[in-house]
């Protein structure tokens, strides 16, 4: 019988979700030195716990010595954003880079799931330096705006508490909510330029009273 050695197992994962988390914090400070708006809000990162793999495996059919290529979202990344057009301006940066590849692109903002969930996702095959030599990791970016974060996580709760199972009234509910978030982004968007202009008017009185 396949065993694993969790902390072996994991150990690239945990190191992928740093060095991600420290780039992508990275190119958020390089917008604030230049006082010019962030696409990038702020970030966060995990790697999945193992009862969550094994959860996963278990639903999904998958064997242990298949999990680090069939399980995408082992380490994850979550970009989050003020508005709906940082995303793809994000996206678009992610897709210049030459540190890692990019496998795989799922935009569930323009195609939402029937949940009401959007977000969109980038699965990246990363390349790691372990001490036997290089290892390629695959995880995954969300990018999102705050409004779909609020709701996503509140959705992801009562998924934990449910144990997938919501109930209909509240699942119609949150379905509602999620169309309320969007047309939150929406509005938004539509005084995009005065949010900024106001953001970028306290950031240089920031300054210079530094």
């Amino acid at each position: 019988m396949y065993a694993v050695n969790w902390e072996v197992f994991l150990a690239p994962y945990v190191q992928v979700v740093e060095e991600l988390k420290v780039k992508l914090k990275g190119m958020r400070a390089q917008f604030e030195y230049e006082s010019k708006h962030s696409p990038i809000e702020f970030v966060t990162g995990r790697v999945k716990p193992v009862t969550s793999i094994l959860e996963k495996a278990r639903t999904k059919d998958i064997q242990l010595n298949e999990l680090e290529s069939e399980i995408q979202d082992i380490a994850g990344v979550r970009v989050v954003c003020q508005f709906v057009e940082d995303i793809y301006t994000i996206v678009d940066m992610l897709r210049s880079r030459n540190d890692f590849t990019i496998i795989e692109e799922r935009d569930y903002i323009q195609e939402k799931k029937d949940s009401g969930y959007r977000s969109y996702h980038m699965i990246i095959r990363y390349p790691v330096a372990t001490v036997r030599g290089e290892k390629q990791i695959i995880a995954e970016i969300q990018i999102r705006t705050l409004a779909m974060n609020f709701w996503a996580t509140n959705e992801h709760s009562l998924n934990y508490k449910y144990d997938g199972q919501i109930p209909k009234d509240i699942k119609a509910r949150l379905k509602r909510a999620a169309e309320a978030a969007f047309r939150l982004d929406e509005e938004m968007s539509k005084i995009k330029d005065e949010v900024q202009e106001a953001q970028r008017i306290f950031h240089q009185n920031k300054k210079k009273h530094k």
